[in-house]
Parts: C-alpha cells; sequence; structure tokens
C-alpha cells in the first residue's frame, strides 16, 4: 500500500473516522438533573448505535483509503470498494442523524422523557460521520480535495558528467566494470610511462583508430531508471487498471521501449508498461 497516493480527501476521512472513534467512549444520553456520579451509556453500551453508525463508518473509512492506497483495487461482486465505503459512510450519517432527533427511541413513544436528550457522543458522531461522507462524496468531484496528501519528494540532484547513481535495487555497484575498459584488461604496450615498452626506445607513434561502428538508432540496450514521483504501471495487454506503482528513489530496469513508453520490470519480477515517462533519471 503506498501511501502517497492518499489525496486530501483521504485525509478529511481519517481525520473524521478517528473523531467517530472518540466519539464512541462519550455520554451518549444528556440527562436533565442526573448526578455526576451517574453511569450513562456510550456507543459501546448500545448494539444499534454501535452498529448503524460506529461500524458503519469506521468500516466506510477503511474501505476508502485501502481502495486508494492499493495499486490494484480488489473487487466485491464486481464492484470496486471505493462505492461500497461511501455508500456505508452515508449510511452512518443518515443513521447518526436519526439518534440526534430521537435518542430515546421507542422509550420515548409515551412522553414522558422529558428530561432526556442526545449526548456528546451523539452529538459528535453526528459531525464526524457528516464529515466522513461529504469528503467521500466530494472527494472526486472538488479539484483541492483531489490533490496528493503528501507533497511529491523532490527529485534527486543531477549527476556530474560521467557519474553513476548510488546503487539501489539491482544496480551495478562500483565493482563492475566501467564501458570501454575490458574485464581484467591491462594497458597496452607501446604507450610512453607504461609497463612493456624497452627502457631508451621511443614510442611509437599510434595508428589511427577505425571509427567503430555505431549502433543502428532503433536497437534498444536495457538501462536503470527512477522516477521523479510515483507513476502506474500498467499491464502489458494494454488494461487500463495498473497492476503496480513505481515509487521514487527505487531503480528500475527498463526492457523495451514502445513509442513514448517504456516496459519496466519491478522489484519482484512483474513487467508493465510505464506510460508517463516525463522527469525520469536514468542510470
Amino acid at each position: 500500500m503506498n501511501i502517497r497516493s492518499l489525496t486530501r480527501g483521504d485525509g478529511v476521512v481519517i481525520g473524521a473516522a478517528v473523531l467517530l472513534l472518540i466519539a464512541s467512549f462519550l455520554d451518549i444520553y444528556s440527562i436533565d438533573g442526573a448526578s455526576d456520579s451517574a453511569d450513562i451509556p456510550n456507543a459501546w453500551g448500545s448494539g444499534p448505535l454501535l452498529l448503524s453508525v460506529t461500524f458503519a463508518g469506521l468500516i466506510g473509512a477503511a474501505l476508502i483509503v485501502v481502495a486508494r492506497g492499493l495499486p490494484q483495487l480488489p473487487k466485491v461482486a464486481g464492484l470496486d470498494l471505493g462505492p461500497f465505503g461511501i455508500a456505508f459512510t452515508v449510511f452512518a450519517a443518515w443513521s447518526a442523524l436519526g439518534n440526534i432527533f430521537d435518542p430515546a427511541g421507542g422509550f420515548d413513544n409515551n412522553g414522558g422523557l422529558t428530561n432526556f436528550g442526545a449526548g456528546t457522543g451523539l452529538i459528535l458522531s453526528l459531525v464526524a460521520t457528516l464529515a466522513l461522507a461529504g469528503a467521500a462524496v466530494a472527494t472526486p468531484l472538488v479539484p483541492a480535495l483531489k490533490g496528493p496528501l503528501l507533497p511529491a519528494p523532490k527529485p534527486a540532484a543531477p549527476q556530474p558528467y560521467g557519474g553513476q547513481p548510488q546503487g539501489g535495487y539491482g544496480y551495478p555497484g562500483a565493482g563492475a566494470p566501467q564501458p570501454g575498459q575490458p574485464y581484467g584488461g591491462q594497458p597496452q604496450p607501446g604507450q610512453p610511462g607504461q609497463p612493456g615498452q624497452p627502457f631508451g626506445t621511443q614510442p611509437q607513434p599510434q595508428q589511427a583508430q577505425a571509427p567503430q561502428a555505431q549502433p543502428p538508432a532503433g536497437d534498444f540496450s536495457p538501462f536503470w531508471f527512477a522516477v521523479p514521483v510515483p507513476r502506474p504501471l500498467f499491464a502489458e495487454d494494454g488494461s487500463p487498471t495498473p497492476i503496480a506503482e513505481l515509487a521514487p528513489g527505487t531503480w528500475y530496469l527498463a526492457v523495451e521501449q514502445r513509442g513514448p513508453s517504456l516496459v519496466a520490470q519491478t522489484q519482484d519480477g512483474r513487467r508493465g508498461v510505464l506510460q508517463d515517462t516525463s522527469g525520469i533519471q536514468r542510470g
């Protein structure tokens, strides 16, 4: 689960869920003339309130956050978890509103409980569930709530010319042979000041090296890269559902190029298409 994929609306949902949990431990009734030592129940002492308000709101918040953080959304009966979570939060807010208007329920049918009202726990539960439902419904619609909850990490400083990036997942270390130098190769004889040149002899002018053949422009060589911000990785069959998410600070291997997109391989060996290659850092 990648918390960087959470939005500001998800942050409101999490905060409202915490407030709802706190409200469940407060008194749900307010009785005029009751002494301070009176044992007034909270939401955990009322089954209907606990199930229809507290549990419904917490379950809805959990479904919304999990659906946003997972790279591939699980489905229940063919539906995503997100709509289920929104439905739970709306139901919790509706139930809390009913308990505010009639906290005593069926006990007040004869009109004898005139000193009976909603307590602090019920009032805070209504506020929390209204915030839950409002954020869940408005997040896909309001641009301010669709923004990322956590700021994107700053891209790494550009490497100097010829420098190698820091070691990461699978990136070859400093012990690997450098391009252009054969592994375990020795300096060629005939150059001044190097072993293998007889004493007193003059260095022979080196023959001009023949230009090496350049690889065709269409050839692709795998390379390591890192992304500046989280980027979704899609399946190679063109499915619109992401199979993984590339995170900043990790090196990934590009194994193929398809137009402007790259086929990348993750740490666990999964392959997918990175459609947005803007700003990537090559190793």
